[in-house]
């Protein structure tokens, strides 16, 4: 999912008076109605968002578009970032976007992707099938495929692939952690059906923004928030009945994950209906199994809240701050600091180009 808490349940709202009765009936007898209902509430949440012009460190980054990593034919694709001046090989970040599993694109992350590898990191942005096109496990599979592409041809782009953090963000997030236990975790990879394209010892980290990590809360979510994401799960698990397939089963990740799990951060908005139902608990989780943790949250009272994706909105403090301790852990677990000469507090203007695309990323991403 890509927009606020709030936001989203005025607009899925509005949405679902709007169709009318007929319409709405319909909603209730095949995914796809309502997978491009909320696609569609998603994809025009722009325009309600205020443009800023906020200030990142200043870098140079190069932008490669479009690797076919299933092949030549093949799609989807991934772009890879690359700082201009650091030093290689480079670390790689690999961050899959959000969407509730049937929106959203690499595009929409494509201005945050480039502010972290101007800190001195290969940043690749993946795409992935949606749904109703594609279900379960496809993306998985895509994702995992898009490993074995970076680690294939790490030295033609000056990858060090014995250096990779997963991340993501909303479903992003339930994805790469998804990922994530399939290459630390055998037995899961095996009831998954996924071979991972990495080992262990090569996924320093993972980052986990605003995700969705237990699925039996899920199915007892009220309002238009759980009214959204049990569409999008029937249209992404391709059963009305999504609740008890074992696509569900494999994307709960609160259900799976032990001591093996990478070192993580992790950060949701207090804002953020999902906050206190996912992300806190997988926190409290991995802090019992004595997982590595970096947490960042916000009292239930802070002002303003943070809503569903803040950490994209990076005129306010709040997300600068989650940006810092983002480039922090990265140092910590690649061995990699920020580039030389630019200390992570140092803020200097943006560039117009770049300060255009994130007012448009922002737009898209957060409230």
């Amino acid at each position: 999912m890509k927009i606020s808490s709030l936001t989203a349940v005025g607009l899925l709202s509005g949405a679902v008076a709007a169709v009318g009765l007929a319409a709405a009936a319909s909603l209730q007898w095949h995914p796809r109605p309502s997978a491009m209902l909320i696609r569609g509430v998603f994809s025009g949440a722009g325009k309600f968002q205020k443009k800023v012009h906020p200030s990142i460190p200043g870098f140079s980054v190069t932008r490669h578009r479009g690797l076919r990593y299933l092949g030549p034919e093949g799609n989807p694709s991934l772009d890879l970032f690359l700082p201009a001046t650091a030093r290689k090989p480079l670390p790689v970040v690999v961050w899959i976007h959000g969407g509730a599993w049937i929106s959203g694109s690499k595009e929409d992350v494509a201005p945050y992707l480039k502010v972290l590898a101007g800190h001195g990191y290969a940043v690749a942005g993946v795409g992935y099938s949606i749904s109703p096109e594609a279900v379960y496990p496809t993306a998985v599979k895509e994702l995992n495929a898009a490993l074995g592409f970076i680690r294939d041809h790490a030295d033609r782009y000056g990858l060090d692939a014995d250096r990779i953090v997963l991340a993501g963000d909303s479903a992003g997030a339930q994805l790469a952690a998804q990922l994530a236990l399939a290459i630390t975790n055998p037995e899961y990879a095996r009831d998954t059906g996924v071979v991972p394209a990495a080992a262990p010892s090569q996924l320093r980290g993972i980052l986990l923004n605003c995700g969705v990590f237990d699925f039996p809360s899920v199915a007892r979510l009220a309002g238009p928030i759980g009214w959204g994401l049990r569409k999008a799960l029937w249209s992404y698990t391709g059963s009305r009945n999504w609740a008890a397939t074992d696509a569900a089963r494999h994307m709960s990740i609160l259900q799976h994950v032990d001591h093996r799990f990478p070192p993580t951060y992790i950060s949701s908005g207090n804002g953020d209906d999902l906050t206190l139902t996912q992300s806190l608990p997988l926190a409290d989780r991995l802090e019992e199994l004595g997982v590595p943790l970096v947490r960042r949250f916000w009292p239930k009272d802070y002002k303003p809240a943070l809503g569903h994706e803040y950490q994209f909105q990076l005129h306010r403090p709040e997300a600068m701050e989650s940006l810092q301790q983002t480039v922090g852990f990265l140092a910590d677990v690649t061995g990699v600091t920020a580039l030389p000469g630019v200390p992570l507090e140092k803020i200097v203007p943006l560039d117009e180009e770049l300060r255009e695309d994130i007012v448009r990323a922002g737009d898209r991403l957060a409230a």
